[in-house]
C-alpha cells in the first residue's frame, strides 16, 4: 500500500468525492473483519481487519484500538478509491462453495482413510470434523 496522501482543492479542504465517500465509512467499514489482541510486546492492545493485514492500530484499550483500526481502514480505503485502486471485498460479502482441495502426504492420506473407514464414515465427512473443531 501507498503513503496515505491528503488531496486538497484550493480552499483547503478535501474534494467533494472524498468527503461523500467518508460519510458512508462506518456502514462499509463495518463490513470488514476487525479483530483486537494483546501484544505483550507493545504492552497494548493491537486492532487488525483481515482484508488489509498490513494495517495495524496500537491503544492503551481494546476500544480504542477498534476505532484506531477501522479510522485507519476508512482513510486506507478512501486513498485506494482517490487513486482508482480498488478496495478489497469484505469476508462477510464474499461467496464460499464450501470446497476447498488440501494436499497431504500419502502417509497423512493413508492415515485418515483407514480412520474414517473404521469410524464408518467418509473422507471427507472425517477431515470436515476435524477441521471444525
Amino acid at each position: 500500500m501507498t503513503k496515505a496522501r491528503r488531496k486538497r482543492t484550493k480552499s483547503g479542504k478535501p474534494p467533494k468525492r472524498l468527503i461523500d465517500w467518508k460519510k458512508n465509512v462506518a456502514l462499509e467499514g463495518d463490513r470488514y473483519a476487525y479483530r483486537m489482541q494483546w501484544s505483550d510486546e507493545d504492552r497494548e492492545y493491537v486492532g487488525l481487519c483481515a482484508e488489509l493485514p498490513s494495517l495495524s492500530w496500537l491503544a492503551k484499550t481494546p476500544d480504542a484500538a477498534l476505532k484506531g483500526i477501522r479510522r485507519l481502514v476508512a482513510e486506507a480505503i478512501a486513498e485506494m478509491a482517490g487513486s482508482g485502486e480498488t478496495p478489497p471485498q469484505p469476508f462477510a460479502l464474499r461467496r464460499y462453495s464450501g470446497k476447498f482441495l488440501v494436499r497431504v502426504p500419502p502417509e497423512t492420506h493413508r492415515r485418515l482413510a483407514i480412520e474414517a473407514a473404521e469410524e464408518g464414515v467418509s473422507l471427507n465427512r472425517l477431515a470436515s470434523a476435524k477441521l471444525s473443531r
